[in-house]
């Protein structure tokens, strides 16, 4: 049995005649005829009454009609939702996203896709890398944007979007008397930290370990819970930080922090993408994704 046979069957009922539903179906009147016939050697009953001029529904076609007029209904309604999801007009997407790109990156990037897409819902769910990654590999996101790499068999992870960590302090510290300050001027100072699986947290201290000053040689003022939380501790004078460049933008224009010149100390790190690798996607998923990558679209909201 397949849905073929069914809608010839339907029409045929409705029309009583098989050129009248051929008409309909845009098949030939044998091709209709052949359809009956085969659904009606498979079930192994009698659907039609073949008179001269019309087809009448037997009482086994009768018990069948209701039924299969309402499998066909339900069958284009499929149809339908399946074409207005091929076509983005419906869907739900589910990201999960660390801070720095959850706060400072991504409203950005969803704004553009919901003006290309305004049928599609997302839900943005924000908290640190290591959440995010268990929300993907559970799959309660679709997809997250984290800022550090992972190495896991069933996640994909790229790289996406480069960013520029920086250093900052505030205004009247003594390290602003110079152009910049030596890695070792760090040792002994407070610092101003997000918490564990903190994305930013496990950079700076994987930074640190690479130039050979451990963050157990830097006193840790505070551990908070927010970027801008660790961004208002610094403008309060509790001591200083390594943070986002999209997150320090608006304290560094305003004055409220100062940018510090760490000699030869490289804060650049890269927001990666990350997706499970048996995630059935879908076509709103793969929408985003496309415009998150899309050079122009990156350049219009931050402005490289």
């Amino acid at each position: 049995m397949n849905f073929k046979q069914l809608e010839a069957f339907v029409w045929v009922a409705e029309l009583q005649s098989f050129t009248k539903a051929a008409r309909q179906l845009f098949m030939s009147q044998p091709a209709v005829s052949f359809q009956i016939k085969a659904l009606e050697e498979e079930l192994e009953v009698t659907l039609f009454n073949r008179g001269d001029k019309k087809m009448i529904l037997t009482e086994a076609g009768h018990l069948l009609y209701p039924d299969v007029k309402q499998m066909l209904k339900h069958y284009q309604k499929i149809k339908n939702e399946l074409e207005d999801l091929r076509g983005l007009k419906t869907g739900h997407l589910v990201i999960g996203a660390g801070t720095i790109p959850g706060e400072y990156l991504l409203p950005h990037f969803i704004g553009k896709f919901n003006q290309r897409y305004p049928g599609i819902k997302i839900s943005l769910k924000v908290s640190g890398s290591g959440q995010v990654e268990r929300w993907v590999r559970e799959r309660e996101a679709d997809l997250g944007i984290i800022g550090v790499p992972i190495e896991d068999e069933n996640i994909t992870c790229t790289p996406w979007l480069q960013d520029q960590l920086v250093l900052i302090t505030f205004p009247l510290h003594p390290w602003l008397k110079s152009d910049t300050i030596k890695i070792s001027d760090l040792i002994g100072e407070t610092i101003i930290l997000r918490e564990q699986g903190s994305g930013t947290r496990r950079t700076i201290e994987q930074k640190l370990a690479e130039y050979h000053v451990p963050l157990d040689k830097i006193r840790v003022g505070m551990e908070l819970g927010s970027t801008r939380a660790v961004i208002t501790a610094v403008e309060a004078g509790l001591g200083f930080s390594i943070v986002s460049c999209y997150a320090a933008r608006e304290s560094l224009e305003l004055g409220r922090v100062m940018k510090v010149n760490v000699d030869g100390f490289d804060l650049r790190r890269f927001l990666y993408l990350i997706r499970h690798r048996q995630s059935l996607g879908g076509f709103a998923v793969d929408a985003f994704t496309d415009l998150i990558n899309d050079q122009k679209v990156i350049s219009d909201i931050i402005g490289e």
